[in-house]
C-alpha cells in the first residue's frame, strides 16, 4: 500500500484540485501522479518526463524510449515502472524477458542500465558509444530523460506507490523479479 495516499479532488485545496484538473487534460490520472499531487511543483517536474520523451523518441524511436526506460527500471526494481514498461512491450507482442536488440537498442540498455546502477561509472568506452550514435544535445536530452526515469522509479519505490490496476495482467513478483 502506498506510503502517502493518493489526493482526493474533492476534498483537496484549490490549488491542488487546480492541478489536478490541468493534469487530467494532457495526462492520465496514474497512482503516481495522484500521489505527486500533494506538490504542484513536485508533479510538475516529474511531468517533463513526457516532454523529453517527445524530444528523444524522433530520435531513438518509441521502442527505443521504452527499452530504455525498461532498463534503467529493471536497474533500480522498480516495480511500478518496470510493470509499465514490461505491458508496453508485451503489447508489441515481444517477450520483455527475451528481446532481441539491435545495436543501437543494446547501446540504450547499456547505457540506461549504467545510469541507473552507478553513473559515476559510465566509462569512456561506453560514451564513445553514445558519442558515435549521437549528437551533444541528443546525448544531454537522452540523459536528462534518463534520469528523470531514474527519478520515477526512486519516486515510486521509497513510497511504495501502488501498481495502477490496469497493469495487473503485467505485473512481476518483485521478490523473484529483480534478482
Amino acid at each position: 500500500m502506498s506510503r502517502i495516499a493518493p489526493v482526493d479532488p474533492a476534498t483537496a485545496p484549490a490549488e491542488i484540485r487546480a492541478a489536478h484538473d490541468e493534469l487530467i487534460k494532457s495526462h492520465a490520472l496514474s497512482n503516481m501522479k495522484a500521489v505527486l499531487l500533494h506538490s504542484p511543483a513536485a508533479l510538475d517536474a516529474v511531468l517533463q518526463w513526457y516532454r523529453l520523451f517527445e524530444q528523444v523518441a524522433p530520435v531513438i524511436g518509441s521502442r527505443g524510449a521504452v527499452l530504455f526506460c525498461f532498463a534503467i527500471s529493471k536497474a533500480n526494481a522498480c516495480e511500478l515502472c518496470t510493470t509499465f514498461m514490461r505491458r508496453e512491450i508485451i503489447g508489441w507482442g515481444e517477450d520483455p524477458e527475451a528481446l532481441t536488440l539491435t545495436p543501437a537498442e543494446q547501446l540504450l540498455w547499456d547505457y540506461g542500465q549504467q545510469l541507473a546502477r552507478d553513473a559515476n561509472r559510465v566509462d569512456d568506452a561506453l560514451f564513445a558509444r553514445l558519442q558515435a550514435a549521437f549528437t551533444p544535445r541528443q546525448i544531454v536530452d537522452l540523459t536528462v530523460f534518463g534520469t528523470l526515469m531514474i527519478v520515477n522509479n526512486l519516486f515510486n519505490s521509497a513510497l511504495r506507490i501502488d501498481v495502477d490496476a490496469v497493469l495487473d495482467p503485467y505485473r512481476i513478483d518483485p521478490e523473484h523479479y529483480f534478482v
